[in-house]
């Protein structure tokens, strides 16, 4: 199995991969000649070989003079419509601009089709999505894995005015996704190079295992303390390697023991860490010093977030002393299918080890919503999800 690997330990940015991934094997002239399909006139892409620390790789500029445009949604599709690119880039391209534009769209309380790209919407954006989305159909692995991502720290200018890194939007489009934060004072990562993430990658682990076949370097444009690039590798994977096909996460586990606090306040305490970000939020019955009966806060969840679990922890229980320690998350690999029923559409997702679906079930608030309004039980619906799963999965 043939697998593509970002390793995002100085973030990942639009132009950083396609530097990359022009650097590992991707030829220019065929990037070029996609571009053109676009109809846009005026864009000239520009490669070079460039070094930080160092480190040599190639870096991208896409020079395009262009007022103060703002585009919506419906005119990047407009333009990806009436391009003579492949309907799967297509597909991909749109993939990775809805993500943006959901993640813009909740941060600034917009529905998607209200929602103006600024930075997004600019000619050079535009060139990194559908960029990317060329090269990763050309490139054709089976796989796409990717490290914990490094997001950096400080401000950063938009077009909103001075926000926090990580931005609001990456913070949205990287949910669920590991990641880091606070090597340096700079923005590492970008909503495009977010987007690009998230709307490809396939699994996430900090210990791939494969050979090694290429490796590429896109370069970043800022000088740092460390190297502003983005390594990517083409790996090889054997059967045996790959056969269970986990995925594996780093996460920090705070823990601490309560046994003071009267027990109503867990629910508001579970809810709101929940809000900050945590992964998982759990309670256990415990037994103390001198036989006192308490319990144990667990919180899973990323190291960016850890110090505002903490502070909360510490302002809203009796608690004095927490415990924090990396943990190992091992996962089944999931997939999300629709099911057409008789009373509407109903997400399923699906667990598999290698490409054996172990277990599944139907989306709670789909089969919620499909019970309230037609009148009929849980078990009438997920029996006929299990039904009509397993005769798919017998085809």
């Amino acid at each position: 199995m043939k697998i593509l690997y970002y390793d995002c330990f100085s973030g990942v940015s639009g132009d950083m991969n396609l530097g990359a991934l022009i650097d590992i094997g991707v030829p220019k002239e065929m990037l070029l000649s996609e571009i053109k399909k676009l109809n846009i006139d005026g864009i000239n892409i520009e490669f070079s070989k460039k070094g930080k620390h160092g480190i040599y790789g190639t870096k991208v500029d896409v020079k395009y003079e262009e007022g103060h445009v703002h585009r919506n949604i419906n005119d990047i599709r407009e333009i990806l419509d009436k391009s003579e690119l492949s309907e799967n880039i297509k597909k991909r391209a749109m993939d990775m601009f809805i993500l943006i534009g959901e993640a813009e769209g909740k941060v600034h309380n917009k529905s998607l089709d209200k929602i103006h790209f600024h930075e997004v919407g600019a000619i050079d954006s535009i060139v990194d999505v559908v960029g990317a989305a060329i090269c990763l159909e050309y490139l054709d692995v089976d796989e796409i894995w990717c490290s914990t991502v490094q997001l950096g720290g400080g401000f950063v200018k938009c077009a909103h005015g001075i926000i926090p890194v990580p931005a609001p939007a990456v913070c949205e489009i990287l949910k669920d996704v590991p990641v880091k934060s606070g090597l340096v004072e700079f923005e590492t990562t970008t909503p495009t190079g977010a987007a690009i993430i998230k709307g490809n990658v396939d699994k996430y682990t900090d210990t791939p295992q494969y050979k090694i076949l290429k490796t590429g370097y896109g370069v970043g444009t800022r000088d740092m303390d460390i190297p502003n690039v983005l390594r990517v590798h083409i790996g090889e994977v054997s059967e045996g390697e790959n056969k269970d096909d986990f995925i594996m996460n780093r996460e920090l586990m705070i823990e601490c023991n309560i046994d003071d606090m009267k027990a109503e306040r867990f629910d508001f305490i579970m809810e709101e860490i929940f809000e900050i970000g945590a992964k998982d939020v759990f309670i256990e019955n415990i037994i103390m010093k001198k036989s006192r009966p308490g319990v144990k806060l667990g919180v899973l969840c990323n190291e960016n977030i850890s110090d505002d679990v903490i502070k909360f922890i510490f302002k809203n229980t009796t608690s004095l002393g927490i415990r924090k320690y990396l943990v190992d998350k091992v996962m089944m690999r999931r997939e999300v299918q629709e099911l057409m029923t008789p009373w509407g559409h109903i997400k399923v997702k699906s667990a598999l080890i290698g490409d054996e679906v172990v277990k599944f079930k139907g989306e709670y608030e789909d089969i919620k919503k499909i019970v309230k309004e037609n009148g009929i039980s849980f078990n009438q619906v997920e029996e006929y999800i299990v039904k009509n799963v397993r005769r798919q999965m017998k085809k």
